[in-house]
């Protein structure tokens, strides 16, 4: 890195400290996938700052439409309407985003990989900053996750549940698919601060609204698979009259802010299991 890019650097990380510091916005973001090609598009609002982290790749930038200031390399240049350029290995921008902007970043993708921790760590070099505050919420989810965990505990013994059989029931692959692809654009399996992998939502839902799909002619996807337990559950399992089980949204759900990962998707195993017809132990017992 030359001197230029240090000093630049070093003032955009100070900026990143200051305004990690306050709230974060809503800041959508879609993944999309084609053949050896994966786009990342964010949806930045009016009014706001946006810090990018340093690509090791170089990729296209295209903006679909806004109106924004971007700070690269040291220069300002305006940016109106539609945009294509190209952005080299190192670079890093920021923008004040004066009108809500869409913008992509396209990168070569030749093993069509599609587990978004692995591109993120492949594609970008994220600041100490950035790093620093993802160990720390992370802890922070995972030390409030602790009940969640017991109590998941607790729903092995109500229904008289072997946790071995469980997790190899869970890992069984031959009844799972992969998720179909206009719903891979915001949820992803990504790794899980309550347990192993979870599935997380990169866009904000409604309460009542569709996440995805979870069993398709008898087959899990993701959303059957890999969605976490916890006692106050961000979604629920529902069945349509095809015997198909869709992931709603039992509440508003966020999404991605301030570059985050998106809030991770979680139902109570307990309902999930009376959908399937299984009962409790002291249900079983009686009569």
């Amino acid at each position: 890195m030359d001197a230029q890019n240090q000093i630049v650097d070093s003032g955009l990380d100070k900026l990143e400290g200051i305004l990690s510091k306050e709230e974060q916005v809503a800041c959508p973001v879609i993944h999309r996938f084609g053949e050896g090609v994966y786009i990342r598009e964010a949806q930045m609002p009016a009014g706001s700052m946006v810090i990018g982290h340093r690509h090791k790749v170089a990729c296209v930038n295209q903006m679909l439409f806004g109106k924004i200031i971007v700070v690269s390399d040291g220069e300002e240049k305006l940016l109106e309407g539609f945009n294509v350029f190209s952005g080299s290995a190192g670079e890093r921008k920021a923008a004040i985003v004066a009108e809500d902007t869409v913008w992509q970043n396209i990168w070569a993708n030749p093993d069509n990989e599609h587990d978004i921790d692995k591109l993120e760590s492949r594609l970008l070099d994220k600041s100490d900053i950035t790093q620093a505050n993802e160990v720390e919420e992370s802890a922070m989810i995972s030390a409030f996750s602790d009940f969640d965990r017991r109590d998941f505990e607790s729903v092995l013994d109500e229904y008289g549940l072997d946790p071995v059989t469980v997790r190899r029931q869970s890992e069984n692959e031959s009844d799972q698919i992969e998720m179909p692809v206009e719903w891979t654009l915001f949820t992803a399996v990504r790794k899980s601060d309550i347990e192993g992998r979870g599935l997380f939502l990169s866009w904000p839902l409604n309460k009542g609204d569709v996440v995805a799909p979870a069993r398709i002619d008898g087959k899990r996807t993701p959303a059957g698979r890999y969605v976490n337990h916890s006692a106050t559950p961000n979604c629920v399992y529902s069945k349509n009259e095809n015997q198909d089980i869709y992931l709603m949204a039992a509440r508003d759900i966020s999404g991605c802010k301030g570059g985050g990962k998106g809030e991770e998707l979680t139902v109570n195993y307990r309902h999930a299991l009376e959908l399937n017809g299984i009962e409790p132990k002291e249900e079983q017992c009686q009569g």
